[in-house]
């Protein structure tokens, strides 16, 4: 009997963790839970499971498409947690992971796509309820039965005892009648979806298809389960105002003792409870560093501001000494990643807590952060006295540090008691995204456009060379409306836009504009085509972006090239020029950016450009990476 029992029981356990598995076009909204773990199949990154939003997404996106545009999923599919949350008043469309997900005004129910690790102590559904009365569980393939779970009234899911389980069990036995579905229920899935709103106004080149504080109806054409409402608790979903990924390094040296680490973490218990953190604004993790620095918790590990203080109130001192440049060079290699949270439309923040000095250097490890985008803000407490002065290993350290030397990214605490006097101004400078410079990097900041020699001398398959050399070029800067954005111009006598700075906003799509360039064939007027691209390309380009032209010639100019060079360089517009086989190498230097060594470059055949791209990379960066700090 016992062993009956021990079965019975494993095997309503088993029940109870299985995992339901959905189709690629469930719609969250379809899905009365509040809080689920469901498995997506493979092949959801197709265009035709519509997603609406970035990072929250409105109920009518498909599931597993939303998870694959958050990255928590890739194409091939797998288990994700999904957790239902308050609607917004407006969805941002995007492009991530292989998925162009759309802008909507308003709708009245959002949800977050999070790794499914379940929590502690809670239980989630082994079957989804459905608003409809034919589930897509079931054209998925799962077993349907007579007995269907009471929806959960609560937004997130509840815990379930084993004895409720057996309860459960023992219902499932009882035939239980239930009342047919009504007829209008089942025609809704007829009902023709809505289209993004983005869309239909661009296409009808007027805004006011709707009207702001209305839900969008879409001429009645919405599904009606859609429309009802369910009494979910407000999720917070953080302040949009402040969306930034903010890492604080904490000092668990031993030199602090353990009442000092009890006010710094009760700092970071202010900042967290002032920040609002949420997934559609600020997230927050903690390291500590003492001889070698450990993640406490990552970015996605707590969503909202209650949570992470909990979380925050339990860290304990680790001891050691205070080796701030390892914790730092720790941050930058492993902190920042997609798979700890990170959101590529978040800047990345550093702030780095100090009692006294470190005891090893941080400038070189701070120059590498700066350079991967890191924004560092560093809060020193207590400094060297004079006779202590001999033992601090890098004097003047903080500035070493910080991302500018202006005084914004700096706090000086003359004692722990004091403290708390940097929360206000702190939270407040994080919050500024406008300020946060090392969020710019060479990378991410520019206007670049290339202008190509399609004359005759050239021939197809060199210009197919030169087009996968630009290729090339490309794929090494992030591309996005606010990162790095590409523009071309042909030229031969005459001069040709192929595209402009505005035109494509993902690297998909500008790889594959390249591609789709034709060669011309004709003259080659380089002159004429520097003063072309200025006109037509750089006079767009944006206020905060770095100009950058790159220009690929195969022979001597039948212009002078001289005023129009002069040209781009007095407008600020970075030249380099790169020459094949009949260039002429004093043009490339005029033409090119001073010093002419390290902008202009000659090669002997096209098919050996391919070898200059790591080269013309390292001096962007370089140069970018020289700019003053103050």
């Amino acid at each position: 009997m016992r062993t009956v029992v021990l079965t019975m029981k494993a095997s309503v356990i088993e029940m109870f963790l299985a995992v339901p598995q959905i189709n690629c076009d469930v719609k969250a909204g379809k899905i009365i839970n509040p809080e689920f773990i469901v498995k997506c199949p493979a092949g959801c990154q197709d265009p035709k499971f519509h997603v609406y939003g970035t990072d929250v997404y409105a109920s009518y996106s498909s599931v597993c498409g939303a998870a694959i545009h958050s990255g928590v999923l890739d194409n091939s599919g797998g288990k994700i947690l999904v957790r239902k949350v308050a609607g917004l008043s407006g969805y941002k469309g995007s492009y991530s992971n292989g998925v162009q997900s759309l802008s909507l005004p308003r709708w009245r129910e959002s949800f977050i796509v999070l790794e499914s690790k379940p929590k502690k102590g809670v239980t989630y559904p082994s079957a989804l309820t459905y608003s409809s009365s034919k589930s897509p569980a079931a054209q998925a393939g799962e077993t349907t039965k007579a007995y269907q779970r009471p929806p959960i009234p609560a937004t997130t899911a509840q815990s379930v005892t084993l004895m409720q389980l057996l309860a459960v069990t023992v219902a499932v036995a009882t035939p239980t009648i239930l009342p047919r579905p009504s007829p209008s229920a089942a025609s809704i899935t007829s009902i023709p979806r809505p289209e993004p709103v983005g869309q239909r106004s661009q296409e009808m080149g007027e805004m006011d298809s709707w009207k702001p504080g209305s839900v969008l109806l879409d001429e009645g054409r919405v599904p009606k389960e859609e429309l009802s409402t369910q009494s979910l608790e407000p999720v917070p979903l953080g302040d949009p105002n402040c969306k930034i990924d903010l890492s604080f390094l904490i000092d668990g040296s031993t030199s602090i003792g353990k009442r000092r680490f009890r006010i710094q973490k009760q700092l970071l218990a202010g900042v967290a409870q002032a920040l609002d953190i949420g997934p559609a604004g600020p997230l927050m993790g903690v390291v500590q560093y003492g001889d070698n620095p450990a993640t406490h918790f990552n970015l996605k590990t707590h969503m909202n501001s209650r949570d992470l203080k909990t979380a925050i109130e339990k860290i304990t001192q680790r001891g050691g000494l205070s080796n701030v440049g390892r914790a730092i060079s720790f941050v930058t290699k492993n902190f920042f990643s997609k798979a700890n949270g990170n959101r590529s439309s978040a800047p990345n923040v550093v702030v780095v807590m100090v009692d006294g000095w470190p005891t090893d250097k941080v400038e070189e490890a701070s120059r590498l952060a700066r350079e991967s985008g890191i924004n560092i803000f560093f809060i020193t407490i207590e400094g060297a006295a004079e006779n202590e002065k001999q033992y601090v290993v890098e004097p003047n350290f903080a500035n070493k540090a910080v991302c500018r030397t202006n005084g914004f990214y700096s706090f000086h605490v003359q004692s722990w008691f004091g403290l708390h006097k940097t929360l206000q101004p702190l939270v407040k400078r994080v919050c500024d995204t406008d300020r946060l410079a090392c969020s710019k990097t060479c990378l991410n900041s520019a206007d670049i456009g290339f202008v190509i020699d399609g004359s005759s001398s050239v021939g197809t398959g060199n210009f197919r060379t030169v087009l996968q050399f630009v290729t090339n070029l490309t794929k090494e800067f992030e591309i996005s409306d606010t990162d790095t954005r590409i523009g071309a111009v042909q030229y031969t006598y005459e001069q040709r836009l192929e595209f402009g700075f505005d035109q494509y906003s993902s690297k998909p799509d500008i790889l594959s504009a390249i591609k789709r360039v034709g060669y011309w064939s004709g003259g080659t007027s380089t002159g004429a085509a520097i003063n072309f691209a200025l006109e037509q390309l750089f006079k767009k380009s944006k206020p905060n972006k770095r100009k950058l032209m790159i220009l690929i010639t195969d022979g001597r100019s039948y212009d002078d090239v001289r005023i129009p060079a002069m040209a781009a360089h007095l407008k600020g517009v970075i030249t380099y020029a790169i020459g094949v086989a009949w260039a002429a190498q004093e043009e490339l230097e005029v033409i090119a950016t001073h010093p002419a060594r390290d902008h202009s470059f000659f090669v002997d055949e096209f098919d050996n450009l391919y070898q200059y791209v790591p080269r013309i990379i390292r001096n962007i960066c370089t140069e970018f990476n020289s700019q003053p700090r103050n």
